[in-house]
């Protein structure tokens, strides 16, 4: 008997060809050369990860798609497209195992033209980076078809759209519950038949339509249990689909065996009822957690606001969501520009790093296009809005991996418990059925397949993406932008917060500000407001309201900003300087916050600042008595006294702090294995708050956008943000009570199933009940918890 072979790089059987390689068999030439690219490019590490992962690349002819070079299509299927680099997001259906992901990202060693690439793998979706001068769209596609990856590229794709509930499912869900109905009016006769002749004589004829009705159920409904399954045992891992498939198969084995042998009916109705129960529980776990994902993604997730200007030069800042095509708005340095826009006043600078990963900037003039997701650096833009607002795209950005800090949490405490969860339930099937098979063997069967079916620790699996979907979704509503629910778990291991001073625990007010200097003409004044327009400083946007001139639109030639000193432009052939009294070559005679202006190197004068603090602060401090307090400010000591008494609990404060001295600060704290949480304007605290274990970015009125946050809140919020870290801590707290719920219908299913007083099919059904007992219970106490802080919307 002749053993049948297998290819070495997909697995599957060698049928029309075999070629023999570096002392290995293929299938094809596809698979032979896929082995040579990935051996020549050191990255045989693949095989490694995964035996046998390989998908066998297309036969198609190569210009299958020469379409996707036309500019029309181009632009329509491209999600970005500037200078060299061009973005692109493939649906790819055959990713399938961890392999496929570590190839698919590591597609920049292939090939130089690519820059990166980033699966998605519960969208099946592959963003790629790449330079299209030297590499057409239509290559790249050829060369992923080439893998083994073949992209599906359809007007569906193209338009973004998402499938948010797999129709497939639908489609076994529906012949589940067929063949449960009419296998259970094919089993009725003989559950209450007895000896009745006729009976008798039919009901091999019944059976073997039961078994008929069940093979479609087994072998097609609960696929996606046994591909679970299978990819987690090749992957050395035994998930909690194992415990499931194991239950079907002996069902469904014993059915088999007691009908072909005239032992009795089987339980193909109790399986088909199985798997309709377990199925109409996934079907609900799937609407319910896409309806969280939707409302995630596209539904105004943070506060951006943009300053809207109408054809007169008036401002009014707008929430993004109300921007629609044809408005102008205006962006200002360091600023990232919300939508697709067109140029129309100032000089673009356009830097695209949080897209393609490349920091290079690239300039703009009037008439020019300008995508989502560039930061302004320069003079203030004024721009024509052509392109709704993508929340869902902004969002994407928000989580570019260049922005993640690697920590695990609760979601691996899950895993690790579902794994061991698994193995006690086998071991407790395999004592269970010793013993039964040494005082009943029929009910061996059953009590294996009810311990099996009932321990399913699906309500396990839900409880803590359900908790904080629920909270993220309160605490948004509430004006605290949370990134992903890995950070809710960082903020309730929190035990130190680091607040930065200006336009943190202060607010701008116009009647705190005092001019001293020598009187400024008319003709100054104006090119200074001008000039204060272009910056995003808390100071600066404060100033710019106070001087109530007559706002005027005038060019800004060469301007240039020291990030914590100030910035300087030309204006109508004058160069005027903002900032510190140091950057103005001046000395600060009093401890006050103020701003220097200077014309041609010429000193003007000084705009003082008595800072008014935001509200109920008193009262916050006094609640975070359990966190270190600190405070950095780059401003100088002048209101020292004032922060003592207002922070009687504090640790440590430092003034005259640069960008760097922050992030320094805040690696000294982690240091001393201090968990931080830094609280700033995402002005001159990005660095700090990309380095703090969760960053938190405050937004009053304007362009906030922040990727290197993990939070966004509102200004207004500040003084209540011992409730935001408490609803936090509560949905911890949640989720450890939904553990002990989904441990105690274990407990009691399993004792009755042990027993033997349990049958498969009510196991069944109380599977997803215990999942819905749980998303009921997060529901309910998250809403509870929500009300307990934030009375008025929840």
């Amino acid at each position: 008997m002749k053993v049948s072979e297998n290819c070495f790089h997909c697995g599957q059987g060698i049928e029309k060809e075999r070629i023999l390689f570096d002392e290995k068999i293929f299938c094809c030439n596809g698979c032979k050369s896929v082995y040579e690219i990935l051996n020549t490019n050191n990255l045989s590490n693949f095989y490694e990860l995964n035996k046998r992962a390989g998908i066998r690349p297309n036969d198609e002819n190569s210009s299958q798609f020469d379409y996707l070079d036309t500019p029309e299509i181009f632009e329509k299927v491209t999600d970005f497209s500037e200078g060299n680099t061009s973005l692109i997001t493939f649906k790819i259906p055959v990713i399938h195992c961890s392999s496929c992901i570590w190839l698919l990202e590591s597609l920049h060693t292939l090939n130089e033209h690519i820059k990166y690439s980033q699966v998605n793998f519960t969208r099946k979706t592959l963003q790629v980076s790449f330079n299209h001068n030297d590499l057409k769209l239509s290559e790249l596609a050829n060369f992923l078809t080439n893998l083994g990856y073949k992209p599906v590229i359809s007007l569906e794709t193209a338009d973004k759209n998402v499938d948010h509930l797999d129709k497939s499912l639908l489609v076994k869900f529906a012949i589940a519950a067929f063949a449960f109905g009419n296998g259970m009016f094919l089993a009725f006769p003989e559950y209450v038949g007895g000896e009745d002749y006729w009976m008798d004589h039919y009901k091999g004829l019944f059976r073997t339509l039961m078994f008929l009705l069940a093979c479609p159920v087994v072998f097609y409904s609960a696929s996606d249990y046994y591909k679970s399954a299978w990819y987690g045992l090749k992957n050395k891992i035994v998930n909690i689909d194992v415990p499931i498939v194991l239950g079907i198969l002996v069902l469904f084995g014993r059915s088999v065996y007691e009908v072909v042998t005239d032992y009795g009916p089987g339980y193909f109705d109790t399986l088909c009822g199985l798997l309709f129960f377990m199925l109409l529980g996934k079907i609900f776990q799937k609407r319910t957690y896409n309806a969280l994902s939707y409302d995630r993604d596209y539904k105004s997730f943070y506060p951006i606001a943009v300053t809207k200007v109408d054809f007169e030069g008036k401002q009014e800042n707008i929430l993004l969501s109300e921007i629609k095509v044809g408005d102008r708005i205006l962006v200002r340095n360091q600023e990232i520009i919300p939508v697709d826009a067109i140029l129309i006043n100032g000089e673009g600078n356009i830097d695209n790093s949080f897209i393609t990963g490349e920091s290079v900037s690239i300039s703009k003039q009037p008439g020019d296009k300008i995508f989502a997701g560039g930061k302004q650096i320069g003079s203030s833009l004024e721009l024509e809005v052509i392109k709704n607002v993508d929340q869902s795209y902004l969002t994407q950005l928000w989580n570019k991996e260049a922005f993640k800090k690697h920590e695990t949490g609760l979601d691996t405490l899950t895993n690790n418990i579902s794994k061991y969860f698994t193995f006690i339930i086998l071991g407790i099937a395999l004592i269970s059925g010793t013993y039964w098979a040494t005082v009943d063997l029929e009910k061996m069967f059953q009590v294996i397949s009810a311990i099996l079916i009932i321990a399913c620790p699906c309500a396990l699996a839900l409880s803590a993406p359900f908790t904080f979907g629920h909270i993220m979704r309160i605490l948004g509503r509430n004006k605290f932008y949370v990134k992903d629910t890995l950070t809710i778990e960082k903020i309730a291991k929190l035990n130190t917060i680091v607040f930065d001073k200006t336009g943190t625990i202060t607010h701008r007010k116009k009647s705190n500000i005092k001019y001293e200097g020598s009187e400024i003409p008319e003709f100054d004044l104006l090119n200074i407001k001008t000039l204060l327009k272009n910056s995003n400083h808390p100071l600066s946007k404060s100033l710019y309201e106070f001087l109530e001139i007559q706002d005027a639109y005038f060019p800004v030639e060469n301007f240039r900003e020291i990030s914590g000193r100030g910035y300087e432009a030309g204006v109508r052939g004058n160069i005027y300087k903002i900032g510190s009294a140091r950057y103005n070559n001046q000395e600060s005679k009093n401890l006050e916050t103020a701003v220097y202006i200077s014309k041609n190197n010429e000193f003007i004068g000084k705009f003082i600042f008595k800072n008014e603090y935001r509200q109920n602060l008193k009262d916050l401090f006094r609640k975070l008595t359990n966190y270190k307090i600190f405070i950095l400010s780059g401003d100088n000591s002048s209101e020292e006294n004032q922060l003592k008494d207002l922070i009687p609990n504090y640790q440590a404060m430092a003034f005259n702090q640069s960008p760097e001295d922050k992030l320094n600060y805040i690696k000294t704290l982690q240091e001393q294995n201090l968990k931080v949480a830094m609280l700033g304007d995402g002005l001159n605290d990005a660095g700090a708050l990309k380095q703090s274990n969760v960053g938190i970015a405050i937004s009053d009125d304007s362009n906030s956008f922040t990727p290197s946050s993990d939070v966004i809140m509102n200004g207004e919020k500040v003084g209540a943000l011992d409730h935001y870290l408490n609803v936090c801590k509560g949905s911890i707290t949640i989720v450890k009570m939904t553990f002990i719920i989904s441990f105690l219908y274990n407990i009691v299913g399993l004792s009755y199933a042990v027993t033997g007083h349990m049958h498969p099919l009510f196991a069944a059904i109380l599977m997803p009940i215990s999942s819905i007992t749980v998303v009921t219970f997060t529901t309910l106490s998250t809403w509870i918890l929500g009300r307990k802080y934030f009375k008025k919307q929840v």
